[in-house]
């Protein structure tokens, strides 16, 4: 088991007396076989001056309810989701400004579905033409030879068949120009899969990060009988809580500001905002009763980790105490459902992408103030960028409305281990950045060594077993998401970087360690790949139920870094499932 002092020595862990970890080899990288830059990155790009850059403005923590989404309970046979533009307003002192959202609102409404109903739902663009964020025309897949305003909706951790799955190049825009893959319309979700927090996002080629940015997120959650009969805290106890940073203008727009001297004219290696966004609002606070709550958190962030930890506050939300003073996190569920059993924690390490099913028990701190804070470094683990500590304050002020007949167990589903013996294959698979010598900034990230154009090379065989080996030769800690399939974490293990940039071979220097407490026993789709070590993960790569397949048929879906901006900039790579 990895414990605190374990993550600190890895640089894992946000923490006192942190050593930022350096980027890492750039000169090494820029040797690596397929690391040359694209002809697409050597388009002409509009200048800096077209998005001036004002700093953002500075807003008071916990003066603005928290807002929670509407939610669909699907009917009908086909559910429209119209994407449209919007007013909204962030935070008490700010005006309503323009936003992007699913029905209209930042998240979109959240899909609550039952295990083995499916739902169809037909996605619509009635974006404008015309972005209202900063394009960089030197990042493959967003040069000038597609739309500006294209979209594509993916399920994050859906069991789908490929044209509903989100393809990047499956993209479709307000006046009906598709992209280069076909997709489904509408999209078919069989919903056969365990009860679990899902999240949809945007997912067009080039322009997720702005996409999502622009507020083009929400959730899904599916329900089944296991779940039901747990008696979890729920209905108006049962509350989910989207985590977003943002930077804001004082006319309450978003701002998203070119990279200043960067290695593309105005893409940025991360986005990191200077407020943390609960459910659309900067900072918010919820009134509480003294009972259990059901947390379902998703990490929609572009680029920030976080480091959350749960601290007795004063009226204000400043903290006056330590997490041993604060209610527990009970983490009962992961990305790909129910934990096992619950595990308690005083603290969560949150990458983009990720999903943690919490309960806090509130019974015991009648009329206390709790504050969420994060300190995570940004970039993680290295810092150097902005880091808000304010996520969100819980006040423990409504009264009891009756008897909190909830529970935790401490079983809460059957869980089977894949057996790695059974595997029929591993594969080693480098992520690499190319940085600029001056200053190790980035300008392009591959995953495998290829970019997204390259011939696929990860095919694994319908119903097959298979270990992947992430080989992180970075100094970033990259959040690696698999489409179709939900997988179990096996270990991390410390590399030779140099060497293997070197030679391609892996040169390991020090023992296996493994998954952290509440990654094993897991089902992941999302996984923190650290600096420097080769994280295994083991997945059976099943189509979803009662497709019909003939030999040698192949289906296309993508893996790729959650990191958006690194995603937008080569980090992701299709794969294929062969019958």
């Amino acid at each position: 088991m990895i414990n605190r002092r374990d993550l600190l020595r890895m640089g894992l862990c946000a923490g006192a007396g942190l050593v930022p970890v350096p980027r890492t080899l750039f000169a090494q990288a820029t040797a690596m076989p397929g690391m040359g830059m694209p002809a697409a990155n050597l388009q002409a790009s509009p200048s800096r001056a077209t998005y001036p850059a004002h700093p953002p403005i500075t807003l008071a923590s916990y003066v603005t309810p928290l807002s929670i989404p509407p939610v669909i309970h699907p009917k009908a046979a086909t559910v429209p989701i119209h994407m449209r533009p919007f007013r909204h307003q962030a935070h008490r002192d700010l005006p309503p400004a323009t936003m992007w959202g699913y029905n209209g609102m930042w998240p979109g409404p959240t899909f609550e579905v039952r295990k083995g109903q499916p739902v169809s739902v037909k996605w619509i663009n009635q974006l404008p033409k015309k972005h209202f964020l900063p394009l960089d025309y030197t990042i493959h897949g967003e040069g000038q030879d597609v739309p500006e305003v294209r979209t594509v909706t993916h399920i994050h951790g859906a069991r789908v068949m490929p044209e509903s799955d989100g393809y990047p190049d499956s993209w479709v825009t307000s006046d009906g120009r598709t992209g280069p893959v076909r997709a489904a319309d509408p999209c078919h979700y069989p919903n056969d899969q365990a009860a679990t927090t899902l999240w949809y996002h945007d997912h067009a080629l080039g322009i997720t990060r702005l996409n999502v940015y622009a507020g083009l997120a929400g959730f899904y959650l599916i329900r089944d009988p296991g779940e039901d009969g747990l008696n979890l805290p729920s209905g108006q106890y049962e509350i989910p809580l989207m985590i977003q940073d943002r930077s804001f203008n004082a006319d309450g727009s978003l701002l998203y500001p070119p990279a200043p001297n960067g290695t593309h004219p105005v893409w940025m290696q991360e986005f990191f905002g200077n407020a943390i966004c609960v459910n659309g609002k900067a900072m918010p606070f919820l009134e509480v009763e003294p009972r259990k709550y059901r947390f379902r958190m998703v990490n929609g962030s572009n680029a920030r980790f976080y480091h959350l930890t749960l601290l007795p506050a004063d009226a204000s939300g400043k903290p006056n105490g330590k997490p041993v003073n604060a209610p527990p996190f009970i983490q009962i569920g992961s990305d790909g459902g129910l934990l096992p059993a619950p595990v308690r924690l005083h603290y969560l390490i949150f990458s983009p992408g990720e999903r943690f099913d919490i309960v806090i028990d509130f019974s015991q701190h009648k009329g206390a103030n709790l504050a969420m804070v994060n300190d995570a470094p940004a970039p993680y683990a290295r810092g150097g960028e902005i880091v808000p500590s304010d996520v969100m304050l819980f006040k423990v002020t409504k009264p009891l409305s009756g008897t909190d007949t909830s529970s935790v167990p401490e079983i809460l589903i059957p869980f089977s281990p894949l057996d790695p013996a059974l595997a029929v294959r591993e594969r080693t698979l480098a992520l690499t950045e190319m940085d600029r010598p001056s200053d190790g900034y980035t300008m392009i990230g591959l995953l495998g060594q290829k970019h997204w154009d390259d011939p696929i090379s990860e095919d694994p065989k319908a119903g097959s077993m298979e270990i992947w080996s992430f080989a992180n030769t970075t100094g970033d800690v990259h959040p690696i998401h698999l489409h179709l399939v939900q997988f179990q974490v096996l270990n991390r293990q410390p590399f030779d970087t140099k060497a293997y940039l070197q030679t391609g071979k892996l040169v390991f220097t020090g023992i296996p360690m493994p998954p952290e407490s509440n990654e094993r026993p897991a089902w992941k789709d999302t996984i923190k790949t650290y600096s420097g070590y080769v994280t295994r993960v083991i997945a059976r790569f099943d189509l979803p139920a009662g497709t019909v397949t003939k030999p040698g048929d192949e289906f296309r879906y993508v893996w790729h870094c959650h990191v958006l901006e690194h995603e937008d900039n080569e980090m992701m790579r299709p794969y294929k499932i062969v019958a």
